[in-house]
């Protein structure tokens, strides 16, 4: 029962303290649950990132269920989106309820949390480069990774980025990877489990849009609008924002000043970015509608790793699926720093005072060893008293 609670306390810890996007979710993942709590090695995190970006759907909330799952079965997974998710549901809902639409978040506050995220990925990407990139031809596979993905910055291209590495991998590192022989955690779910779980995956895809054609029912017009977004996306929540303007705006008579702020407001919260939904819902349905919103957006993701996890936990013990996932772990890694750079850096770091700012975190987390809820903490005050 204890390691339940376990799961649920520190997932809400992050939670309330994760800000930055999901790159900045990992990072914080990283920190919390390899290094201070060493629930996962290295090796099996790696594996689980690499996993969940290659999954659709919002890959930060998809390593969060999958280190749950890994502690605690499905129970675990369960708890740990809980535990990260509705801090942001919550205020989210909250926002579409009771303030208004033009509300001026502090600028310097949300400058300072930005400048967080800039230290927290920073350390996170030293920190994950030792085990993932160890060598020059990793490092290599890292750099390109990275390379391409700036240069071509399209959603699908992080999928045709880890294809190729997987297959670079195959042919160059089975064999060293059958010699180091390091085994991970095993997931706690049956593969008769993940496939209930895939199963019930397309069942949700399919079968709503096959009803409506043929009766109007609202409810489920609304969990299908939801359910197809957070199922069909690559990339994260910002590349869900035209899919959800596309089925909202127009239709429902939402407003595009009433979208954008929501969504303004879920840049603005820790957490996942993909709780806007609990924003749209609020508006839409009210707090119940922000709730189901929620469910019907990140269900897909929950089905998806549930039923992924059991076969990849199978497939990456074989010696050639290893060797592949070693260069998957790689371009992963430059997919990370591609991300640190852009967005993150480029929109954090504008100024000189900016960069100082950053560094001195950075110091403090990498150095001096503060725990990432003290530097979010530093981070809010500095900039909500000195950035405003």
């Amino acid at each position: 029962m204890k390691h339940y609670v376990d799961i649920f306390t520190i997932a809400l810890r992050l939670g309330l303290t994760s800000f930055g996007g999901p790159t900045a979710h990992l990072a914080y993942f990283h920190n919390e649950y390899v290094k201070q709590k060493r629930w996962l090695s290295e090796k099996s995190y790696a594996d689980l990132v690499a996993l969940s970006q290659f999954l659709p759907g919002p890959a930060s909330s998809q390593v969060g269920i999958g280190i749950g799952l890994y502690r605690g079965g499905l129970f675990g997974g369960l708890l740990a989106f809980l535990g990260f998710t509705l801090p942001s549901v919550f205020l989210l809902i909250a926002f579409a309820m009771w303030f208004p639409t033009d509300l001026a978040f502090a600028a310097g506050l949300l400058k300072g949390l930005q400048l967080v995220a800039v230290a927290i990925v920073a350390h996170a990407i030293i920190g994950m480069s030792k085990s993932l990139a160890p060598d020059t031809s990793r490092q290599w596979i890292a750099f390109v990774a990275m390379a391409t993905m700036l240069l071509f910055p399209h959603p699908f291209i992080q999928i045709g980025i880890i294809l190729i590495a997987a297959c670079v991998g195959r042919l160059l590192f089975t064999q060293i990877i059958q010699q180091q022989n390091r085994p991970g955690e095993h997931v706690p779910i049956s593969k008769t489990a993940g496939s209930v779980a895939l199963v019930l995956f397309f069942f949700f895809l399919f079968a709503p849009p096959i009803i409506l054609a043929w009766k109007d029912i609202p409810i489920l017009s609304f969990f299908e609008s939801f359910y197809q977004s957070g199922a069909l996306v690559f990339g994260g929540g910002h590349v869900v924002l035209p899919l959800l303007e596309q089925q909202f705006v127009s239709p429902t008579g939402l407003s595009g000043e009433t979208f954008l702020a929501g969504y303004g407001a879920a840049q603005a919260v820790p957490g996942p970015l993909f709780t806007f939904a609990a924003y749209l819902g609020a508006v839409l349905n009210g707090p119940i509608g922000g709730l189901f919103a929620t469910f019907a957006m990140f269900l897909p993701a929950f089905l998806l790793i549930v039923g992924a996890l059991p076969f990849w936990d199978l497939l990456r013990n074989n010696a050639h699926m290893q060797g592949a996932v070693s260069a998957m772990n790689a371009a992963v890694l430059g997919l990370l720093i591609a991300a640190f750079y852009d967005p993150i850096w480029t929109s954090s770091i504008t100024s000189s005072v900016h960069f100082t700012i950053a560094s001195l975190l950075f110091i403090l987390l990498q150095f001096t060893k503060w725990p990432s809820w003290k530097i979010v903490l530093l981070g809010a005050m500095i900039g909500a008293f000195f950035l405003s």
